[in-house]
C-alpha cells in the first residue's frame, strides 16, 4: 500500500510555541513510519515557515531553528496544488500532500486563521474548522455558545482593555466575588492565567492578562474537582471516560501542567458513573454545539458542595506530550497513541469526502 504523505506543522507564533515543540515530538514519534511519510514543517516565533528534515530530537529544545540550509516553505493556497511549496535557491519543488496534521496551540494555529489557509488548499486536515476553531479559542463567544445549549457554566464577567478599570472591579466584586479566576480570552495551556483574592491581587493579575490578550475573560471561583474529557469523532462524536488532575499547587497553571513533575492525573477519575456520564454527555454536547469536527478536550469542574457539573471551558487542539491527558484518556480506553494519530488522519479525510 503506498505510504500517505502527512505534512506535520509545529512552533507557531504564540507563547504556547514550546508546548507545540513538546507535543509534535511525541507525535512524530508515535506516527506509523509504515503508513506514513512525514514532511515536518516548522513555524518560528517571527512567522517563518521552513521545512525541517533533520533530527526530530531537535525539535523539543527548538535547537531545529539553528540547523544549517534550512528551506522556506509553505502550503500552496492553489487547490490544484494540494502541496507543498519549498523554496531551494532558484528552485521551486513542490511536495504533494495527503493530510495536514497541525500541531499548533493558540493563535495563529488554533483560532481559525491556520484552518482557513488549510480550506482554501483542499488539502484534509485534523482538527475543528475556522467557525468552530475560532468561536472555541474565543473563551467569550465559546461560552455564549455553550449557554445558548444550557450547559453550566462559572459566572463571568468580559473585561477589555479599554474598558473603565474602576467600573469593571466593582462588577465583578458585585458579579463574582473573590477569590476569581482571570483568563485571557484567547489563550490556552494557563498562559497567562491568575487567581486574585482581593482587590490589588485582581490589578495585577489584570494587567498580566492583557500582556497576553486585548480582552480577557474573570470567572468566579469553583470549588471543586478538576477533570477532563476526551472527544474524537466528526458528526458521530464520541467521549472518553474521564480524567482527574491532581495539582500540588493552589491551581491548574502553566507551570503545573507542563514543568511540574509533582501534578498526577486520576484515570478514571473517583467520581460516580452518573457523574461521569453527565460530564460525557456534556463534552459532546459541547464539541457539537461548536460543530466539531476532530477532536477536542473539554474541561469541567465537579463541586465539592453538591456534585454539580460545570463546564470550565473547551479545547480544540490540546497538547499532545507525553504527559498530556488528551492521549491518555484514549489510552485508558484502550486507543494506544499510534492509533490514535491513525483515527484523526482518517476522519480529516472523512469530513473532506463528505
Amino acid at each position: 500500500m503506498e505510504k500517505k504523505q502527512i505534512c506535520v506543522i509545529f512552533g507557531g507564533e504564540s507563547p504556547e510555541h514550546e508546548i507545540s515543540r513538546k507535543s509534535v515530538t511525541s507525535i512524530l514519534g508515535n506516527l506509523d513510519k509504515e503508513k506514513y511519510d512525514t514532511i515536518a514543517v516548522g513555524i518560528t516565533k517571527n512567522g517563518e515557515w521552513y521545512l525541517y528534515d533533520g533530527d526530530y530530537g531537535a525539535i523539543e529544545s527548538g535547537a531545529w531553528e539553528n540547523v544549517k540550509d534550512l528551506k522556506k516553505a509553505v502550503i500552496s493556497p492553489d487547490a490544484s496544488e494540494k502541496a507543498l511549496i519549498v523554496f531551494d535557491g532558484d528552485k521551486v519543488i513542490k511536495k504533494h500532500i495527503d493530510v495536514i496534521f497541525p500541531v499548533l496551540h493558540g493563535e495563529y494555529g488554533e483560532d481559525g486563521t491556520i484552518q482557513g489557509l488549510f480550506e482554501l488548499s483542499h488539502i484534509p486536515y485534523v482538527g475543528m474548522g475556522v467557525p468552530a476553531s475560532a468561536n472555541g479559542m474565543d473563551k467569550t463567544f465559546s461560552k455564549i455558545v455553550f449557554d445558548s445549549v444550557d450547559i453550566p457554566q462559572a459566572a463571568w464577567v468580559v473585561v477589555k482593555k479599554n474598558d473603565s478599570m474602576a467600573v469593571k472591579t466593582e462588577e465583578i466584586e458585585k458579579k463574582l466575588g473573590y477569590p476569581c479566576f482571570v483568563k485571557p480570552a484567547r489563550t490556552g495551556s494557563s498562559v497567562g492565567v491568575g487567581k486574585a483574592h482581593d482587590r490589588e491581587e485582581l490589578k495585577a493579575a489584570l494587567e498580566n492578562a492583557f500582556k497576553f490578550d486585548t480582552k480577557v475573560l474573570v470567572e468566579e471561583n469553583i470549588d471543586g474537582h478538576e477533570v477532563e474529557c476526551a472527544v474524537l469523532g466528526n458528526d458521530d462524536a464520541k467521549a472518553s471516560t474521564v480524567g482527574e488532575i491532581l495539582p500540588t499547587v493552589e491551581f491548574y497553571d502553566f507551570d503545573a501542567k507542563y514543568n511540574d513533575n509533582s501534578t498526577a492525573l486520576q484515570i478514571p477519575a473517583k467520581l460516580s458513573e452518573e457523574t461521569i456520564e453527565t460530564i460525557r454527555g456534556y463534552a459532546v454536547k459541547a464539541f457539537n454545539s461548536l460543530d466539531g469536527q476532530g477532536l477536542s478536550r473539554v474541561d469541567f469542574f465537579v463541586k465539592h458542595s453538591d456534585g454539580s457539573v460545570v463546564l470550565n471551558e473547551i479545547n480544540t487542539l490540546p497538547g499532545f506530550t507525553n504527559i498530556s491527558m488528551y492521549p491518555k484518556l484514549w489510552g485508558a480506553e484502550g486507543i494506544e497513541y499510534s492509533e490514535l494519530l491513525d483515527k484523526l488522519i482518517e476522519l480529516a479525510e472523512k469530513r473532506t469526502k463528505r
